[in-house]
């Protein structure tokens, strides 16, 4: 072996060429190249030099995403912007929120009422920020702890406060603010807020064959939404309005049909009542009111809570044609549905939350339910809780809580029309 070696390239570049075809032609001779491949290891292994060290710095921890996370939310200025648009407190984070960021608590104080909203973060400017609002004595922005934002109403009447969470965002608004009084002739008199003209019909989802969704112990959505439609029905009236129902008991109508007495009675608006409902996978964690007008689908959860109300009588048409026919037939009415239910929305959440303040507020959605296509007036869909939630299951079918849906939706009615003559 010793006189191949010696055959071959001995520049230092080469070196490790060469024991490598050494070893190559040593196993086909089958020779001992155990000392070449030692050779050839050292080769293989970097030396580094040894450099004079003058101080020891200690090893620094690397952080890891989740660790750069917390530290973020826990240290960092995560609000970005806390300011008053259109009469509302908007308070802009610097990332998605949850419903556990924000607390809110009610107090009676000698003659003044506060309402305080904690909020989970830190926002450098609270200190010099100042807010105000016509018809709110005062409110007041402090830091209150290091990772805590206090927001205070304080007045000497008692505000109706909700608060609604919008991906990065809050919004605080009062749903019976008095503005100043600016002169005689733009003050209404209080029985104007009751429109013994209008006509509102109430369709209760489901029926009959059709029991809709179903919760723990075999409840039904057809059951609790047909006490919510009376209860809110017998608070119409008693406000003024010509209310009908489409259906007076336990009956089946097919969804193309529910919009027909609606039409023939010439209704200002049309609400059709629902209970919402999510896999056994999700149950637990699926909870909510959400109102809904007519419009194709945007998302994926409205396409799903739609397919769950829906009937067949659509199922033949492509996803195409559905969203065309959608268009077509609710053009004119999307924005003054839109507007109805967010009136609806904020004075459902605000009455359904003086019994359980942990009521989750699902929002205002497009959605694509076929119950609302044929009406010819402003129409909106509400899904009062997830049948299917343990806690909101039962919730449903409790008739004080019932009877606090029904009067919260009559008093968005009455938001929609003071404001829409």
């Amino acid at each position: 072996m010793d006189y191949l070696r010696a055959v071959l390239n001995s520049d230092k570049k080469a070196e490790k060429t060469n024991l490598q075809e050494l070893i190559k032609i040593g196993k086909k001779l089958n020779k001992n190249t155990t000392t070449y491949e030692k050779e050839l290891a050292k080769l293989n292994t970097k030396i580094i030099p040894i450099q004079k060290i003058d101080k020891i710095e200690p090893i620094k921890k690397i952080k890891s995403l989740k660790d750069e996370k917390t530290e973020y939310k826990n240290s960092a200025y995560n609000i970005d912007k806390v300011y008053v648009d259109d009469d509302q407190i908007i308070i802009d984070f610097k990332h998605y929120i949850k419903k556990e960021y924000i607390k809110y608590i009610e107090e009676k104080r000698e003659d003044k009422y506060y309402d305080i909203f904690d909020l989970y973060g830190r926002f450098k400017d609270a200190s010099p920020t100042k807010l105000t609002i016509d018809g709110i004595d005062r409110i007041r922005i402090l830091q209150y702890k290091y990772k805590t934002l206090r927001i205070e109403l304080i007045n000497k009447e008692n505000l109706k406060a909700i608060y609604i969470i919008n991906k990065k965002r809050i919004i605080i608004k009062i749903l019976n603010l008095k503005k100043p009084r600016k002169t005689e002739s733009t003050i209404l008199p209080v029985k104007t807020l009751h429109y013994n003209n209008k006509v509102i019909v109430i369709d209760s989802g489901h029926g009959g064959k059709d029991s809709g969704a179903v919760g723990n112990k075999n409840r039904y959505e057809k059951n609790t939404v047909f006490t919510v439609s009376k209860y809110l029905y017998n608070d119409l009236k008693k406000r003024g309005y010509k209310v009908y129902l489409t259906r007076n008991k336990d009956k089946f109508i097919e969804v193309k049909n529910r919009t027909v007495l609606a039409n023939r009675k010439k209704a200002d608006i049309f609400i059709s009542i629902h209970a919402n409902a999510a896999p056994k996978s999700v149950s637990y964690k699926a909870e909510g009111i959400e109102t809904y007008f007519l419009s194709p689908a945007r998302s994926e959860r409205a396409k799903r809570v739609a397919a769950l109300e829906n009937s067949s009588d659509m199922n033949a048409m492509n996803d195409s044609s559905q969203n065309t026919l959608l268009t077509i037939l609710n053009q004119s009415k999307i924005t003054s549905s839109q507007k109805l239910g967010i009136d609806v929305q904020q004075h459902l959440l605000y009455s359904a939350r003086k019994k359980y303040k942990d009521v989750v507020d699902g929002g205002v959605r497009e959605g694509p339910f076929w119950v609302l296509v044929g009406a010819q007036m402003p129409s909106i869909l509400i899904e009062i809780g997830y049948i299917t939630h343990k806690e909101e299951g039962k919730r449903l079918f409790e008739k004080d809580y019932q009877k606090l849906l029904a009067s919260g939706i009559a008093d968005g009615v009455d938001a929609y029309f003071a404001k829409n003559q």
